[in-house]
């Protein structure tokens, strides 16, 4: 019954999305042809696999993490952070989980194992709002974990109102990524060093000297800060990875599984500029 509870309520969230991104896409978007039959099958299978697998293999993990905090934080540090101010609480919470998620998915264009995984996501040669949901169920579990656990470690998830703040997070952070993914010309002006946009996240996608930057999921400042942001004032014309894509969605599951017969070299890190306009550096041997 459960899970038939889950899977009702991820159909009811993606025609929400479905109506909220299929039109703007079509009025907006810099492409006319849809995505193929084929494509768009294996982009929903993931979007139901990722909806469910990640919940249950991310919970466990993080109540062990939440009890031993309990076990070891003092008192008077637990009952500060539980008297936060509630927006306080949120905030903070955002930067943290920034912060963690940023260097783990840095982390997975870095190594060569973590990027069998995260490579699946960078598949797509096209943008669209359902390329969100292309991912492998170990790459999405990695980087929410890198998100999640420096925000349990220090009791955020019991501020304010208890189990608030990781909610509130999850939700924006869902819809955003959704949002970045979209395939739309909009450009923001001065809101595009604040916030993430779709420009700021598709070069993220891109394939070609550029790659391997914008690694923030909402917050820009955090790749100023670290040297990997990258936002002209036109948008990518190639997208991809350099190996071939697997043919199903089966494949694309297991092939990270299996090591490569050559392992790559890992993928170098990009050279940090004072500018939002970094120095082309020559192309690795893999995708973005």
């Amino acid at each position: 019954m459960t899970m038939l509870v889950d899977v009702a309520r991820l159909t009811a969230w993606l025609a929400i999305l479905a109506l909220a991104f299929a039109p703007l896409e079509h009025l907006f978007g810099h492409r006319r042809d849809r995505p193929r039959p084929r494509r768009l099958m294996a982009d929903l299978g993931y979007f139901y696999l990722n909806g469910l697998a990640p919940a249950l293999l991310l919970a466990a993990p993080l109540a062990a993490v939440a009890a031993l905090v309990r076990r070891v934080t003092p008192a008077g540090y637990a009952d500060a952070v539980a008297g936060l101010p509630v927006g306080a609480a949120i905030a903070i919470g955002l930067v943290v989980t920034e912060l963690g998620s940023y260097w783990a998915h840095r982390w997975c264009h870095r190594s060569v194992w973590l990027w069998q995984f995260h490579a699946v996501h960078h598949t797509p040669e096209h943008m669209d709002w359902l390329v969100n949901t292309r991912a492998h169920p170990v790459d999405v579990v990695f980087t929410r974990l890198g998100g999640l656990v420096p925000l349990y470690l220090l009791g955020l998830d019991r501020a304010g109102t208890a189990g608030l703040v990781p909610v509130v997070i999850a939700l924006v952070g869902t819809f955003w990524s959704f949002l970045v993914h979209a395939d739309v010309r909009w450009r923001f002006g001065w809101l595009e060093q604040l916030v993430a946009t779709p420009a700021f996240h598709h070069w993220h996608h891109t394939n070609d000297e550029h790659r391997d930057r914008n690694f923030a999921a909402t917050l820009p400042v955090v790749d100023r800060l670290f040297g990997t942001l990258h936002l002209p004032d036109h948008y990518p014309t190639v997208y991809g990875v350099d190996r071939p894509v697997p043919p199903t969605l089966e494949d694309e599951l297991l092939r990270p599984f299996v090591p490569p017969a050559r392992p790559e070299p890992p993928r170098p890190e990009p050279a940090p500029t004072p500018s939002s306009t970094p120095a082309p550096r020559e192309p690795v041997s893999s995708g973005s």
